[in-house]
């Protein structure tokens, strides 16, 4: 009888577990034959709080379907912010392009030409108004283009996505300030390459030149330009025969922008370069973020109401972020001593933003491509007494935001380790373009004659709206409830910069 009993609920219990007969069992009480040691961590429980979903449910492990959808509204959200940061050095390089083709910049024939320097008038992102720069776009989507440079120049080349695709004039080893004819050749190009060229290959369709033309001590502006000019072509390879002249656009004091948007919308900038550039010619961690929120290659990009909110959200925590990222660093290590707020996004080294054990520095790429442009070692790794270097400040002594309203000063201790020149340049915290005052130089240098120097060859320059009696050649203006940050240029820098055996002052609060 006990045996048969015995049977009886062994029956009854796999008649439940198979969901036959009407015998309840409470899983709680079951206990299998063939059990594993389960840890605690490897279970759902069910409820969970959240600090941006709120309250998640599970049953047995499965959310349900309301915290399913608040689950999928985060990760679409988590890639959205992850791919604005990612996005910014290809909207960057898109916003470029485009703004200089909105002015008639014409792709392998145009080079847009700072003849007169430039001013706040023009926005790009922090430019300089002591030497000249020219802008070309180089397109292979028709096959090669041949760069001709007959004059020293420093220039670089930097494809659709802001990734480096070589050096043009002193940067090149092949040129190092010679001259030379250079050839852009696209992936997808089957054709010969003939001899006689400097070869610079790329995967995307579009690629910015940037030129700074050398200026030696003894030349003249004009004189450096007229040089260039003469010396510079550019011209596909199938027009070798009989290559029509290049045209040259004074852009000094014109109104346009070359910059990208910081919200939801700059998820259309970069949609528009995906759809232009050849498919797989981006990153694929790239690409697979955009394609997870709807910008793939060959189809429309045309989010719903969720994803447009979605959208709109994680831009403006992407702006937030990677502002805070620019301005305020939280990684030490772009800080160049221990004691002051100058920084570098630039300050681990590397042209491809890597870490000596080979990892991504994610902030800094983002916050460089924020602030700045052009990607090249010849600016990440200069010699001494060559090239130029960059320092950032954005807060005072006391690590409080820059502020247009108030009255600074730094000091720059004597000597000065710059061979060639130093300049202080003033930018806007919303554009980062030159603020925008009476002051066309937007800075000083210290070419600027009548600049008041000590005896040690120290210099003291003043920020504020209004300059201190008797120092207005050693003062930069800014602009009540301005927030603004500065850029310290070293030209030709001295060994006293490269070890850290000299450092500029911070800025300080003058009453």
């Amino acid at each position: 009888m006990i045996n048969l009993s015995k049977s009886l609920i062994a029956s009854s219990l796999t008649l439940a577990l198979m969901g036959g007969g009407s015998t309840a069992v409470n899983a709680n009480e079951y206990v299998p034959k063939y059990k594993a040691d389960v840890s605690p961590e490897m279970l759902t429980p069910a409820s969970v709080m959240t600090k941006y979903a709120g309250e998640l449910t599970f049953k047995d492990g499965f959310p349900t379907d309301e915290t399913f959808a608040k689950a999928n509204d985060y990760m679409d959200t988590a890639r959205a912010f992850t791919l604005f940061g990612s996005a910014v050095p290809t909207v960057a390089m898109h916003a470029m392009l485009k703004g200089h083709r909105d002015i008639g910049v014409i792709p392998n024939r145009t080079i847009a030409l700072t003849e007169q320097l430039i001013d706040a008038r023009s926005l790009w992102l922090t430019p300089n108004t002591t030497t000249p720069y020219a802008h070309a776009e180089i397109n292979v989507k028709n096959g090669p283009v041949v760069i001709e440079v007959g004059s020293p120049v420093i220039s670089i080349l930097d494809n659709a996505y802001f990734l480096y695709v070589g050096d043009i004039g002193l940067g090149n080893v092949q040129d190092g300030g010679k001259g030379g004819k250079y050839l852009v050749v696209g992936e997808d190009y089957k054709g010969e390459i003939p001899n006689g060229y400097i070869v610079l290959k790329t995967n995307t369709y579009r690629q910015w030149m940037l030129t700074r033309p050398f200026q030696s001590p003894t030349e003249t502006l004009e004189e450096t330009l007229s040089k260039f000019k003469k010396g510079i072509k550019i011209y596909p390879l199938a027009e070798a025969d009989n290559p029509q002249p290049v045209e040259f656009m004074n852009i000094s004091g014109k109104k346009y922008s070359t910059l990208h948007a910081t919200d939801s919308s700059i998820y259309d900038e970069l949609n528009e370069v995906i759809q232009y550039e050849p498919a797989n010619s981006g990153d694929p961690e790239l690409l697979g973020l955009a394609k997870a929120i709807g910008i793939e290659k060959g189809k429309e990009f045309k989010p719903d109401a969720r994803m447009q909110k979605i959208l709109t959200e994680a831009a403006s925590l992407g702006n937030a972020a990677y502002k805070g990222v620019m301005f305020k660093p939280r990684n030490p290590d772009v800080y160049f001593y221990p004691d002051r707020k100058w920084f570098s996004p630039l300050s681990s080294g590397s042209y491809q933003f890597l870490s000596k054990t080979g990892a991504r520095l994610i902030d800094d790429r983002v916050g460089f491509h924020l602030f700045a442009t052009g990607v090249t070692p010849f600016m990440v790794k200069p010699t001494v007494g060559k090239g130029s270097v960059y320092e950032v400040g954005s807060m005072d002594e006391s690590g409080k935001m820059l502020d247009g309203g108030m009255n600074y000063s730094v000091t720059l201790p004597g000597p000065i380790p710059a061979r060639d020149f130093w300049s202080f340049m003033v930018y806007d915290n919303q554009t980062r373009s030159i603020l925008e005052t009476d002051q066309k130089t937007g800075g000083v240098d210290s070419k600027l004659a009548g600049m008041k120097k000590s005896e040690d060859g120290s210099v003291t320059i003043f920020f504020g709206p209004e300059p201190p009696k008797g120092q207005e050649k050693n003062w930069v203006q800014t602009v009540p409830n301005k927030g603004f940050n500065v850029l310290l240029r070293l030209y030709g820098p001295e060994q006293a910069w490269f070890d850290k055996t000299w450092k500029p002052g911070d800025f300080k609060l003058v009453k």
